[in-house]
């Protein structure tokens, strides 16, 4: 293949975690498993690609574990939450990876960088902590951790929630390695859960900080950086939908940023689910991005050579 193809592509939290019933560590491998089936496909095409992964669900699972194990153990923070989900979703994403390649015949290796990424301390997100995490707690619990200096809200009845900042990410620090494995032909995995959330001191060293950073700008800020040609969102549909679920729906093939701009304004897209991955995309192409596309990873070949998803254009 004459000219490198560098794609980073997003996978949601659905590439790991099928349904409720399915949360085991051995289901979770099965369904990135699957994933990694279809992105190697991708690779087989002539991609290089960087993989980046939300990690939502598995550090709700650690800080339940640190709730269990609070009279016996250290709590976990917010940044080494980040940094354990990074490691182990990356070494099932190798690993399924690696298996493979072996299997198409492939001379490709999968590498995952722990990879922290700058926020600003003056960020306003820090002032408005909006971020759910964890489980629900009774009210007596979330009145001890508040003690503690941490913020919780009372969510609809189901109990108090726990809620972090969520900061806009400015610089990915290792992301001259990360171009450094592209060049030399490896798969990475970076910049999971939208990275390890770490601000620069006055002296110059970084601290982690209790937050979270959205994973889809966070994968878009890579895709700027690597000055990638695509990034795809991967998501649970196939298309972006004007008035999903209703009668009048409609699935987009494309759109423009212009038009993004006008169905968010609209109100199509729902926060939390299909808005955040718009607006991360807008920013992206608004950098400097080439293209965009989001689609369900079973679809991502398929719209690659025109069949379907949505593709997003300056």
């Amino acid at each position: 293949m004459a000219e490198k193809k560098v794609a980073v592509v997003a996978i949601g939290g659905n590439a790991l975690i099928v349904d409720k019933t399915k949360k085991s560590i051995p289901d979770q491998f099965d369904a990135i498993k699957e994933t990694m089936g279809h992105i190697a496909g991708m690779i087989q095409d002539g991609w290089d690609v960087v993989i980046t992964h939300g990690n939502g669900p598995q550090v709700g699972f650690i800080l339940r574990r640190s709730e269990l194990a609070a009279k016996e153990l250290h709590p976990v923070p917010m940044d080494y939450c980040g940094a354990d989900t990074q490691g182990a979703i990356g070494y099932m994403g190798q690993k399924a990876l690696r298996n493979e390649f072996k299997k198409r015949g492939m001379k490709k290796q999968a590498v995952t960088v722990v990879t922290q990424v700058e926020v600003s301390a003056d960020d306003p997100a820090f002032q408005k902590p909006a971020k759910p995490v964890g489980s629900f707690l009774d009210e007596e619990t979330a009145k001890e951790r508040v003690a503690l200096g941490q913020t919780f809200v009372e969510d609809a009845g189901r109990g108090w929630r726990r809620v972090v900042p969520s900061p806009l990410p400015m610089n990915i620090v290792e992301v001259d390695a990360i171009k450094e494995l592209v060049d030399a032909g490896f798969s990475v995995i970076a910049v999971g859960g939208g990275g390890i959330p770490v601000v620069e001191k006055e002296n110059g060293n970084l601290h982690g900080v209790e937050a979270v950073i959205d994973k889809d700008f966070a994968s878009g800020l890579l895709a700027n950086n690597l000055d990638a040609d695509l990034l795809i969102i991967s998501t649970a549909v196939e298309k972006v939908a004007l008035n999903f679920g209703k009668e009048n729906e409609k699935w987009l093939d494309e759109m423009t940023v212009a038009e993004a701009e006008q169905y968010i304004a609209e109100g199509h897209f729902a926060p939390g689910s299909m808005l955040p991955k718009v607006q991360a995309i807008v920013k992206f192409l608004k950098e400097g991005g080439k293209k965009a596309l989001i689609t369900d990873p079973p679809n991502i070949q398929r719209a690659l050579n025109g069949e379907t998803g949505t593709w997003v254009l300056p």
